[in-house]
């Protein structure tokens, strides 16, 4: 598989992201809401986001305010 593949549930606010194609044998949860798909091998051939549109709006702001705060003071030295 050459490109990473990305489905969206709005009904479910469901993100699967698909890294390799394969059938799914196991799963790991990584944390609450975030599950790692596993193949036979257990390499990794997906990821499923729960709650996505609140766990990517949470993440992407956590991670501005961070690189905002940064460049503050790195600017105000």
């Amino acid at each position: 598989m050459d490109k990473t593949k990305m489905a969206y549930s709005k009904d479910e606010d469901v993100l699967h992201i698909v890294v390799s194609e394969g059938k799914e044998a196991d799963s790991i949860e990584l944390s609450p809401n975030i599950t790692a798909e596993l193949n036979e091998s257990g390499e990794l051939i997906g990821i499923e986001i729960l709650k996505a549109s609140s766990f990517l709006r949470d993440t992407i702001l956590e991670s501005s305010q961070a690189k905002i705060l940064k460049l503050k003071k790195s600017y105000n030295n």
